[in-house]
This record gives structure tokens, sequence and C-alpha cells, in this order.
């Protein structure tokens, strides 16, 4: 396997066709995927923790790293060291919190990420996940790419809507239908709309979406002018481009990451269901804002200066693993070299 590394996933959404597009080697342990109720998230979990308990007995990792529960099980049963890598706020997933932080050796967040009364075994690092594959280190916006699926002519805007059917999304909602077409009447006097959507669109939406290689939509999106959706990672993604965003959903003022890129840099608002007159309001204010794209440009590179790149540090965190967590704790000079160019 690619540098002594095992990848193994679960079916969800695109992860696989991401992989096979870039040429990484993977194992699917979950090629059938689950339910999104509570049988079937156990059932999920049972079958990947005996199949990633017959793959460790088979190849020995000396570290288990990902985003499942099932790490976490097998590398207690095992005594392999797991470190589960999350940026939701325990509160905000607590049945993923109680399947897999008992059982983990650390957890891998933010600083602004709140782990419950798991915080003891938190490794904290300055910065977000969308930096480990968006920060300007490691991502340079293509326009070249872009104008593959958008045209340069007039500013577009960029609409996403999620399926918000996980199991914590459990009483989430986000932009319905009527709202949308309110959103679209706004913003179409001043450009072109992209819309993006994991759930089913209504045939009057189907003008404005963008048949788009998933491969490259943070392309698109880095020269967007908005972004709108009801999607936790697109508005983060917007925000560490620099590009405007606006999230709509019952999450606001539960995600840490999210409540800073909002609160602190400035990069977003974040708008509960309840508001949607205000939703209006903030897009129609943002749309109409004077040299809008240098003013987020210089947020940007304020929020920049305060963070690292993530993939150079996880990278370190992970090859030093366990001498990395000493200088850690000891704070000797680590976070500096992780800085930005």
């Amino acid at each position: 396997m690619h540098c002594g590394t095992i990848i193994l996933i679960k079916k969800k959404d695109i992860l696989e066709e991401l992989l096979t597009r870039s040429n990484l080697p993977y194992i699917n342990i979950l090629p059938e995927g689950r339910k999104d109720n509570k049988t079937g998230i156990a059932l999920g979990v049972l079958k990947r923790d005996l199949r990633l308990f017959t793959l460790c007995l088979k190849n020995r990792p000396d570290i288990l790293i990902g985003t499942s529960a099932e790490i976490g099980h097998i590398g207690t049963l095992l005594r392999i060291p797991s470190i589960n890598v999350n940026e939701d706020d325990a509160g905000a997933v607590p049945l993923f919190s109680k399947l897999s932080y008992p059982f983990s050796t650390h957890i891998l967040s933010p600083v602004v990420c709140n782990n419950g009364r798991w915080e003891k075994k938190s490794i904290k690092y300055h910065g977000y996940h969308e930096l480990a594959y968006l920060h300007p280190d490691d991502f340079k916006p293509s326009k070249e790419i872009a104008g593959k699926y958008v045209s340069f002519e007039k500013p577009y805007f960029l609409i996403r809507f999620a399926k918000l059917n996980a199991h914590h999304d459990s009483g989430v909602s986000g932009i319905t239908d009527k709202l949308a077409l309110k959103i679209i009447d706004i913003l179409k006097p001043f450009g072109n709309i992209c819309i993006t959507s994991e759930r089913e669109l209504d045939n009057i939406f189907e003008p404005y979406r963008l048949q788009i290689d998933p491969l490259d939509i943070h392309h698109v999106m880095a020269f967007a002018s908005l972004y709108i959706g009801d999607s936790q990672t697109m508005a983060a993604e917007a925000g560490v481009l620099g590009i405007p965003f606006v999230r709509f959903n019952g999450f606001v003022g539960r995600l840490g990451y999210l409540t800073e890129l909002e609160d602190k840099y400035q990069l977003g608002y974040g708008i509960r269901p309840s508001e949607p007159d205000r939703l209006l309001q903030v897009i129609n204010d943002l749309v109409r804002m004077d040299n809008r794209s240098e003013i987020f440009k210089e947020r940007r590179f304020n929020m920049l200066k305060d963070k690292i790149r993530v993939s150079e540090f996880m990278v370190w965190l992970i090859e030093n693993y366990p001498l990395s967590l000493k200088y850690l704790v000891e704070e000797i000079e680590v976070w500096e070299r992780f800085k930005g160019n």
C-alpha cells in the first residue's frame, strides 16, 4: 500500500470516486453501506469492527488514524494506539462521541472544538480540517479549471443543498425550495447562479444546476462571489478560501470551528432556520457590499496568520508518534514550524 499506509473507507457520498480518481489505493470495508437509523448504525459499526479486526491481525499496524468509531474499538482490543480525527463539538454529534471517544487513545481536533468529558485525551491544533487541503501553500485555485464550468463575464454565486439525513442531523432543517427561490430572486440581478445538491432537485432549479467533476469544485468555489448553503463543510471551505459564506441550518452556534470563522474572523454568517428573513437580508447586504472581495481577502489573511499548515502538522504528528506528543506538551517551538509561507 501507498507509503506503508493502508487506506480503509466505508461507502459514503463520493469518497470512493475521489480516491479512485486520485489514484490512491484503498480497501472498502463497508461496500454495502448502511441505513441511517440506529439499528443500521449499530450493524454498520459491528461489521466494520469485525473487518477492521481481521485486517489489523493480518497487517499489524503501528497506529490507527481516522474518523470512525471502530478504530478505537479495535485499537483498544489489540493494544494499538488510535487517533480519532474530528472537528465537530462532542455535543453536536453525541452518538458518534459516545461510540468512539471512550475507546480512542487520542482525539485530534481544532483548539476551538469542545470534546466534552474527553478533553483530557484531546490533541488540539491551531487550524481547521479544511486547511489540510485548502491552505494557500497546498491549494492553488485554477481559473482554467473553473472556466470549464462557469463564465467569468459576470460574477457567480454558489448555492449548496445538503441532504441533512445523517443521524446527528435529526431535527435539523435547512434551505427549503420556497426560500431558495427568494434567494435566487435576490442574486439574479447581480450575476449567475450555480446550484449543487445532495438532495433531489425540483425541476424549477434545473436551469441553475452545476454539472461538475467533484475534484474541481474547490476551483469553482475559489472564484465565486458568495457561497450560500446548508452544508457545514462547504461553508468552512468557502471561509478558509476567503469567499463570504452564509450557512442556514440548526447547527448554528453548536460548532466551535464555524463559530470562530463567523464571529472572530467574520468570514461568514451562520443563520438559524427560525430566521429566514435575516438570511435574505444578509444575502442582500453582501451582494451590495462595496469592496467585498478586498474586505474578505483581508479577513482571510488575518485568519491564516493565526493558523498552521494542518497537513504538514498531521504528517509530523503521526511520523514522530508518540515522541511528538511530548513536544506538544512541552511546547518546544512546535507550532512555528507549521506556519504558512
